[in-house]
């Protein structure tokens, strides 16, 4: 039986091929230090000016948007729809909650998510390597509030909180986010990303999505959903 001479090259081409796949795979990585180049970062005037909603103003917005207040925990989870549970994802993460249980009403969930996203990309147009913003408060029922009063009498009675409407995302801490390939990426202080945060929030804000309270003792933007 005669082979004719394309039919030997046939195998030939698709090794090299193959090799050529290889080697283009195992293409160095690169493993320099990635910089930040910060660019157009302002920040807002005063954030006690730009974030002034108070409790009460954000009170009355809970309370028709949000759920009844729960005594329990055990309460939260038999809600179904009306709630959503969030958790760690690639907007934000969610701190160790100690007098607080991750739930919102879906819209408050959204808000959380745009809030997450925008800071996200906003990062990358200022030039900034990626931080994903911290939630430190959310749903706190009847009994995490009192339990919360034994340490901090201040602590209100007739908290947002209890009404899924309203969550705390921190200004002094944040998660970086590390490359997927390995490479290292220069931080990012905690004093810009606040800047960058605080432009987030006042645009949100501005658009009428939510009011905001800036807390300077908890470290906190407390937020409310509109």
């Amino acid at each position: 039986m005669y082979i004719g001479k394309g039919s030997c090259r046939f195998p030939f081409l698709i090794i090299l091929l193959l090799l050529v796949l290889l080697f283009a795979g195992c293409k160095k990585k690169d493993r320099s230090l990635k910089l930040n180049e910060p660019r157009n970062i302002k920040g807002v005037v005063s954030y006690k000016r730009s974030f002034g909603d108070l409790n009460d103003v954000q009170l009355k917005v809970a309370r028709v948007l949000g759920i009844a207040p729960l005594a329990s925990r055990d309460e939260a989870e038999r809600l179904g729809g009306k709630l959503v549970h969030i958790a760690d994802n690639d907007y934000y993460s969610v701190d160790s909650l100690t007098h607080s249980i991750p739930y919102l009403v879906p819209r408050a969930s959204a808000l959380l998510d745009t809030i997450g996203v925008t800071f996200l990309d906003s990062l990358a147009a200022k030039g900034l390597n990626p931080n994903k913003i911290l939630v430190t408060s959310v749903l706190r029922t009847e009994n995490d509030v009192k339990r919360l009063r034994r340490r901090n009498v201040n602590a209100s009675k007739n908290s947002c909180h209890f009404y899924g409407t309203t969550f705390d995302v921190s200004w002094k801490r944040f998660v970086k986010v590390e490359d997927a390939d390995g490479r290292p990426l220069q931080d990012v202080s905690a004093d810009t990303l606040k800047l960058v945060l605080a432009e987030v929030l006042r645009d949100v804000r501005q658009a009428n999505k939510c009011y905001i309270k800036y807390e300077l003792k908890q470290g906190c933007f407390h937020i409310t959903v509109r």
